[in-house]
Order: C-alpha cells, then sequence, then structure tokens
C-alpha cells in the first residue's frame, strides 16, 4: 500500500510526536469541556489544562520535523539537499493539507488557550493554592481581608503590559526558589520593587475621594478572672470632620495632592524612622524634622528617601496576621470562644504566646492545656461546662489557624502593622514628640490628634463623654501616669489584653 505521506515522516521519532500531540490535544479539549460542563475544578486542572499539557503537545509536534530531518539524512541521494514541496505528488499535498489545517487549528485553540492562561496565572487559585504550603498563610488572610474580593494580580501587579512582563520574570525565580526549597521562612517584607501605591490602591481609594471622621467601637476583655469587658468608642480622624474638606487635615492628609511627605529609614521592615521631610506642595514650604538618632545633612545621599504612600502605613492591608491578644477578643465578643469560662483570656495567652514546630502540635497543645487547666483548677465547670469548653477550644483552635502558621514560621510579631500604636510603634514612628524641626515644630504625639475617645470603661457602666468634650483616656488597669511617660508598646506585645 503507498504512503500517504511522505516517506521521511514514517520514523519512530516523528510518529512518536504525533501520538503525543494528538493524544494530549485531546486531553486539553476533554478536559477544559469537562471543567466548563461540571463548572468544577481547582487550580492543579487549570496548570495541567493550560500549562503543562499544552507544553506537553508543542514538544510532540516539535519531534515530527525532528523525526523527519533525521530521516532524511539516512538517504545518500538526499545528503546536503534542502526539502522539496511538490504539491503534484500526492503524499506531498496530503502532508500539506495536513499541515495548513493543523496550524489554523493549532492557531485557534492557541488563542483560546492563551487567553485563558493569562487569566489563570492571575487568577486568586494560582497565586493561592499552586504553591500551597509558601503562600497558605497569605491567602488564608487574605480570604478573611477586606479585600477578599479584590483579585491578588489587581494589588502585585496592575494593569498594563510592563508590569505583567516584569512580575512573570520575577516569579520564574520564586518557581524555582520553591522547586528548589531555598525560600526564606517566613516571607520577608517589605517586598522589593513593589508597584507604586498610586497605581494600584488609588484606582479605588482615590485620594479626592476618601472619608471624613468614622465611628469604631473596640471590645477588650482583661486577663483577669471574669475576663472583664472593656470597650472603647472612638471618633477616627481619617480626614476632616466633613467630606467637603477633603484631605484638609486628618490621617490621610499625609498622601493629599498638595502635600508630599518623605522619610528616611534605618532598618528593612522601616519601623525605624529618624529623618523626616514635609513640602507644601502648594507654598513650596519645606521643614525637616530630626528625631533623636539625627542624620547628618550631608550623609543624606547615602540613604533611600522614600515619599510616603499608601503602603507605610497600610503595610499589612490584605494579609494581616493579627496578635493573639486581638483575634481573641474578637472570638471572645463573637462567642466562639465563652468569656464565661473564668480565665480563658489569660489562659489562651499563655498557651498562644507558645511557639510550635506544626500546626498539629499546637492544636494539640491547645486542646490539652485548656482540658488541663479546668480539669485541675475549676473541677465544678470542667464537669458541668463541658460543652462550653469544648467549643471554646475548637474556637481558639480556629482563630490560631488563621494567624499563626508554624510551618512557615509566620506570626503576629514577624510582620509590623504600622496601623495604630497598639502593638507595633506604627503612627509613633514618626509621632513621637522627638522629631523636631530647626524652627522647634514638633510633630506631635497628642491622642486627640488622631482620635477622639467618645466612651471607655466596663460595657455595663461606660464613662460617656459630654458633646464636643473629648475624654482622656483611662487604663483599663491603673498604671497611674505611666501610660503618658512611654509607648504602648514598652508594655503591649500582642499578648497583652
Amino acid at each position: 500500500m503507498k504512503n500517504k505521506l511522505p516517506d521521511s515522516f514514517y520514523n519512530l521519532i516523528s510518529m512518536a510526536g504525533a501520538v503525543i500531540a494528538a493524544i494530549t490535544f485531546s486531553l486539553i479539549i476533554i478536559l477544559a469541556i469537562v471543567t466548563t460542563i461540571l463548572d468544577r475544578g481547582n487550580a492543579y486542572f487549570g496548570l495541567i489544562i493550560y500549562m503543562i499539557l499544552p507544553g506537553v503537545m508543542i514538544f510532540g509536534l516539535i519531534l515530527i520535523p525532528i523525526g523527519m530531518y533525521f530521516e532524511k539524512k539516512k538517504s545518500e541521494e538526499n545528503k546536503g539537499k534542502l526539502p522539496i514541496i511538490n504539491l503534484n505528488t500526492p503524499q506531498h499535498r496530503n502532508a500539506t493539507a495536513i499541515f495548513l489545517f493543523g496550524t489554523a487549528i493549532l492557531l485557534f485553540a492557541s488563542a483560546i488557550g492563551g487567553y485563558e492562561a493569562f487569566h489563570f496565572s492571575e487568577s486568586d487559585q494560582f497565586c493561592g493554592e499552586i504553591c500551597h504550603e509558601v503562600m497558605k498563610p497569605e491567602y488564608t488572610a487574605y480570604q478573611t481581608s477586606a479585600h477578599a474580593r479584590v483579585g491578588c494580580a489587581e494589588c502585585h501587579v496592575g494593569s498594563g503590559a510592563d508590569w505583567f512582563v516584569k512580575a512573570k520574570i520575577t516569579g520564574l525565580y520564586q518557581v524555582y526558589a520553591v522547586m528548589a526549597n531555598t525560600y526564606e521562612r517566613p516571607i520577608p517584607t517589605p517586598i522589593k520593587n513593589l508597584r507604586p501605591a498610586r497605581e494600584t490602591c488609588e484606582q479605588c481609594h482615590w485620594p479626592e475621594k476618601f472619608y471624613s471622621s468614622t465611628m469604631r467601637k473596640e471590645i477588650h476583655y482583661l486577663s483577669d478572672e471574669k475576663n472583664t469587658r472593656w470597650d472603647i468608642n472612638l471618633t477616627v480622624k481619617v480626614g476632616a470632620e466633613s467630606s467637603a474638606k477633603s484631605l484638609s487635615e486628618g490621617s490621610h492628609w499625609h498622601i493629599s495632592p498638595n502635600t508630599k511627605v518623605e522619610y528616611i529609614s534605618t532598618d528593612e521592615k522601616r519601623q525605624e524612622i529618624p529623618w523626616v521631610r514635609y513640602t507644601n506642595l502648594e507654598t513650596g514650604e519645606i521643614t525637616v524634622y530630626d528625631g533623636d538618632d539625627s542624620i547628618d545633612p550631608d550623609s543624606l545621599g547615602n540613604y533611600e528617601i522614600r515619599t510616603m504612600d499608601c503602603m507605610d502605613c497600610h503595610n499589612r492591608p490584605s494579609h494581616n496576621y493579627r496578635p493573639p491578644a486581638v483575634f481573641i477578643n474578637e472570638a471572645l465578643a463573637r462567642g466562639d470562644v465563652s468569656p464565661e469560662l473564668p480565665e480563658i483570656k489569660s489562659l489562651t495567652m499563655e498557651l498562644l504566646g507558645e511557639e510550635y514546630p506544626t500546626t498539629d502540635s499546637a492544636m494539640a497543645a491547645i486542646r490539652n492545656g485548656i482540658l488541663e487547666f479546668y480539669s485541675e483548677d475549676y473541677e465544678d465547670i470542667f464537669e458541668e461546662q463541658k460543652e462550653l469548653i469544648e467549643k471554646s477550644i475548637v474556637g481558639v483552635q480556629n482563630a490560631f489557624n488563621q494567624n499563626i502558621f508554624p510551618e512557615m514560621k509566620v506570626r503576629w510579631d514577624y510582620y509590623p502593622n504600622n496601623i495604630g500604636h497598639f502593638e507595633f510603634d506604627g503612627c509613633f514612628r514618626c509621632h513621637d514628640s522627638y522629631h523636631e524641626s530647626e524652627e522647634g515644630k514638633v510633630i506631635s504625639n497628642d491622642c486627640n490628634q488622631c482620635h477622639v475617645i467618645n466612651a471607655q470603661g466596663p460595657a455595663d457602666s461606660l464613662q460617656v463623654a459630654k458633646f464636643g468634650e473629648p475624654l482622656e483616656f483611662r487604663h483599663p488597669v491603673d498604671i497611674d501616669e505611666m501610660w503618658k511617660e512611654s509607648l504602648c508598646t514598652d508594655c503591649h506585645t500582642g499578648l497583652n489584653p
């Protein structure tokens, strides 16, 4: 029987390539149809359909001309001659028709596959689930954040081809680091070469549309036997009293279009800020503030002068690992952990202050620690409130799993959160009353500059301010005037109420 294709096609390499290409192309089509019709799939399906299988198919297609080339070389009469396409012969016509038809199909499929591959590589599942162990902390925190419905790529990449290409090039090393198991635990921050927040954050949070002051209520539980509840109601000055005044005052004044705030940080995590420069862009007025560790003006060129943007305060907008004092307060307020159990707040702080090698060991330690404590110190409660104790154990374990990740060594104390000044210096990095200009101007740490206390105290006996008159802060535990003389972070480590 006469061959329907050129004789050079009939060799082991070319035929194997054709079989590989045909099978993988069929698998791509079948899997794509199945996942579309059933509307089911995961990150690994996408990885297989749009990245791995197309690579295998292309490999098979490349084998076909390679095999034909080596088969041609075997013939003495074809040595040194270029391939000849003669459409007058049936074999060449068939091969040409198959090539043109196959190319058209391949280009069409590649267009669809390339589009799907692009969107898959930008998806949250790709970012959070492919490198499961590495990205588990970030992906878990992201899913419970205010930005849970904002795609990872919208913040980490943004729009435009240039940053897309940069992200993919950077991603190549990240893939290598995961495969070679050379990545750091935990992942260090701040991220190098992160796209400016003005090109990402401000696509939604544009400066001219920031809002006026907001009300905030915080619920705390003290580490005493009764888990005493302590409430604080605040007016937080994120903007001016009226939204009509835009960014003329309030904390968002720092990134006003009429304002430029620059600073120098002397540590990797930008927690030590000895030098600040303020420029009024309307008048051209410039004021330089030096902290305790002042920098010689002649040596400024040795430091990076960074212009303040959203990320200098909102540095954990979607990946915030909350301290135990915070997430247990929230669990107590929700009822996931029962405040009726005596000393549950102080007990959980002790258990969560330990560093555990694995999540499993942490789960066991939490369970055993709570059961042992109540069985020894509160026998009657242990016997009568077993259901309440069990519910609280699960509540503490769930809160732990959302904020602490032993395998990646991720804890709240490794990643500073610069919003506020409770567990980390945050605002007090600059607002410490020690940053002073040559003219004697000081960056104040006056509490009422950023927020006003409207009510505070035990939930059943709140101290309430008169209208327009802020309350002076009252520390829940009597420490006299010490809170005025030191920073919150001198005592609060994330394990205090």
